[in-house]
């Protein structure tokens, strides 16, 4: 069974960085997509960046571009996000999202119901 697990969340000043992880078990990288999401504090959740099984193909969203860096490490079986001159407008709850299903190596996506298993979330806050 695909399981997922995020860390590296907690407080930042404006204009630092953040680095999360998303760890999987039950599969392997180079059989799983992964996505991140972001839910702001009322909002509905948002698609962040996508990584393929091949790892060849990424995505990002255009509110993150420039800012964000998706990367993985395959022995270890984690893929990170790391999130440069971090906003406001950043904080929330980073949700990581796999997918073992084989839409091809290349495959990505920005849509939820296209990943099966979901990690509890890491929280993000961006205050001074």
């Amino acid at each position: 069974q695909l399981q997922v697990v995020e860390s590296g969340g907690g407080l930042v000043h404006p204009g630092g960085s953040l680095r999360l992880s998303c760890t999987i078990s039950g599969s392997t990288l180079t059989d799983t997509a992964i996505a991140w999401f972001h839910q702001a504090p009322g909002k509905e959740r948002e698609a962040v960046s996508c990584i393929s099984r091949s790892g060849a193909n990424t995505n990002y969203a255009d509110f993150v571009k420039g800012r964000l860096t998706i990367s993985r490490d395959i022995p270890k079986n984690t893929v990170s996000l790391q999130i440069d001159s971090l906003k406001a407008s950043d904080t929330g709850v980073y949700f990581c999202a796999a997918t073992n299903t084989d839409w091809g190596r290349s495959w990505c996506s920005s849509r939820a119901p296209h990943f099966m298993s979901w990690g509890q979330g890491a929280q993000v806050t961006v205050s001074s």
